[in-house]
């Protein structure tokens, strides 16, 4: 796996996994998916930084340009959206990726997030080939399989 983390940039060749969702107010779920793919050929496109310079006043603009770049620039994305937190910005982000037909799509709620049945319905209509599961596993797994079929690893 190569892991790119905001605000490095990438642009390369092959497969690509976003990891979108909930960030601010939440636990770091994004270290769990990439243990869980860490044995994949793939690059993981991780927006949570470990250290984000909350007193500078151009971090915010940075971080929304990067995550708005490499959104599009994935092969697939993956969206997870914990209990705590309603997540406006990747509900955004959702609407937008759920008409992408091209691009791989894996979603996750956990059990008690808020706006799950919206989730769920939403994308029943815009891409019921998209399963909707509510576990971080559960998630990897739908990932292992893609990678399986689209690229044979």
């Amino acid at each position: 796996m190569t892991y790119v983390e905001a605000l490095a940039e990438f642009d390369g060749p092959g497969p690509s996994l976003f990891l979108a969702g909930g960030i601010s107010g939440t636990f770091d779920w994004q270290v769990d998916i990439v243990g869980r793919l860490a044995n994949l050929p793939l690059t993981v496109l991780n927006p949570r930084r470990r250290n984000f310079p909350t007193n500078d006043p151009s971090a915010a603009p940075a971080q929304i340009e990067w995550e708005f770049r490499h959104l599009r620039r994935a092969t697939a994305v993956l969206f997870w959206f914990p209990h705590e937190t309603l997540c406006p910005i990747a509900l955004y982000e959702l609407g937008g990726r759920a008409l992408v037909s091209e691009q791989a799509l894996f979603v996750g709620t956990h059990p008690d997030y808020q706006r799950r049945l919206d989730v769920v319905v939403q994308l029943k209509l815009a891409r019921p080939e998209v399963a909707v599961v509510s576990d971080l596993a559960v998630l990897a797994e739908q990932v292992r399989e893609w990678f399986r079929r689209s690229h044979g690893g």
